[in-house]
């Protein structure tokens, strides 16, 4: 990564704590292939591990040919994102709950953010399908060893940012990346249109 980001971007803001809910904006010129642009969303975060998966990655493959039993709740576009580079055979399914449900006594749901929840696909879609207001799917997911990911935040690869429900289910249209940029204190909004190569400027 370069100095420039390193020292004056994300090394210069104030830090939130890295938790389940919480995403990961990769730095502008982030240089890993598998991470250029991404949004993590963690979905667990402990001494042990840190998991979590890519929001941004739109794959061409239909959910109607992977998961056909939960399509009719998979938010537009009925895609399958790749969420990592890691066991991208595993599918993670996240969900935006209706207004009022009742997260922590749901055997399906685990809660990660207002209304944002990992949902455990061993349930029947019929259970769940009043509960919920949309879904996404993710094959594969992004995992950081003991130390790695604090590493990682510390050299200014990675911004932690809370989630919004609206960021797992964003139509097709909307480019996340740059959207949860521009919510962000200055100066990150000026980076929302921040070209992944900068001779495409």
């Amino acid at each position: 990564m370069s100095d420039f980001y390193a020292d004056r971007l994300f090394n210069a803001m104030e830090r939130n704590e890295v938790a389940p809910g919480m995403l990961l904006v990769a730095a502008p010129d982030m240089a890993s292939e598998d991470f250029e642009r991404s949004i993590v969303l963690i979905i667990e975060h402990s001494p042990a591990t840190t998991f979590g998966v890519n929001i941004s990655s739109r794959s061409d493959v239909a959910v109607a040919n992977v998961l056909p039993e939960w399509v009719d709740l998979t938010s537009k576009p009925q895609a399958l994102y790749i969420g990592g580079p890691l066991s991208q055979q595993a599918v993670v399914g996240l969900g935006v709950t209706k207004p009022g449900v009742d997260i922590e006594n749901s055997t399906s749901f685990n809660k990660l953010a207002n209304r944002l929840v990992h949902v455990d696909l061993r349930s029947e879609p019929e259970d769940v399908a009043d509960d919920l207001e949309g879904m996404r799917f993710f094959a594969g997911y992004a995992e950081w060893a003991p130390g790695q990911l604090n590493e990682e935040i510390e050299q200014g690869d990675w911004f932690v940012a809370p989630a919004l429900p609206s960021d797992i289910i964003a139509p097709g249209r909307v480019d996340i990346w740059g959207d949860v940029m521009r919510r962000q204190a200055m100066p990150l909004p000026l980076y929302s249109t921040f070209p992944s190569d900068p001779s495409d400027n």
